[in-house]
């Protein structure tokens, strides 16, 4: 846990928090608001000490699961990479590690609204529970779709990990900061298939 300090005096300021998992370590965390945080692994979550504005905005890079406490007077608010969360009370999952081509968010419960201010149709969109959004970082395009699968977005968090048709790279980009292993490739035919399998994450031979 590292504590940065934004100058002042700690009465005038609410400092920064940054809670920073290591790969293969997972963590949980609550908020000063009674917010609570699963932090996958590799992800940092940055912050204030205490929510003194008119939102709640906290900064995702990785991937999170938030159980947020309600307070409609005060919205709950996530930047994860290239997309905005605004949240009243709710439940979701949200995928956004800089290494990774788009930024997955699962509504679980409750209701968010998402934005892409980057997108070229910058605009916003109001989630529904059992949905998922993809953002494409590259095309800046963000496809909303229901998903009958929408669980499997946060089963990390109860040490699982679920692939229903995976490209090959997908499965060893997860795996490999889940286990913090690396992988070599040694033929390309195998990179053109797509896997399903549910696996563990203390044992790999799952």
């Amino acid at each position: 846990l590292m504590v940065q300090h934004w100058g002042g005096s700690e009465q005038e300021l609410a400092q920064i928090m940054e809670v920073k998992t290591n790969p293969g370590m997972m963590t949980s965390l609550t908020l000063p608001d009674g917010t609570l945080v699963f932090l996958n692994s590799e992800s940092t979550l940055s912050y204030p000490s205490r929510f003194d504005s008119d939102t709640r905005n906290v900064t995702l890079q990785g991937e999170a699961y938030f159980e947020v406490k309600k307070d409609i007077s005060k919205p709950f608010m996530v930047q994860a990479d290239e997309m905005n969360i605004r949240v009243t009370g709710t439940s979701f999952n949200v995928s956004g590690y800089p290494t990774d081509s788009v930024v997955t968010t699962t509504l679980d419960e409750g209701g968010i609204v998402i934005s892409y201010p980057y997108a070229e149709k910058s605009g916003t969109y109001q989630m529904a529970p059992g949905q998922t959004a993809i953002y494409e970082k590259g095309s800046r395009l963000c496809k909303v779709m229901k998903n009958e699968y929408y669980k499997d977005a946060s089963v990390w968090k109860e040490n699982k990990l679920i692939f229903r048709n995976a490209p090959l790279e997908e499965v060893l980009t997860t795996l490999s900061r889940q286990f913090d292993v690396s992988f070599d490739i040694r033929s390309e035919k195998i990179a053109a298939f797509t896997y399903n399998f549910t696996c563990k994450l203390n044992n790999l031979s799952g």
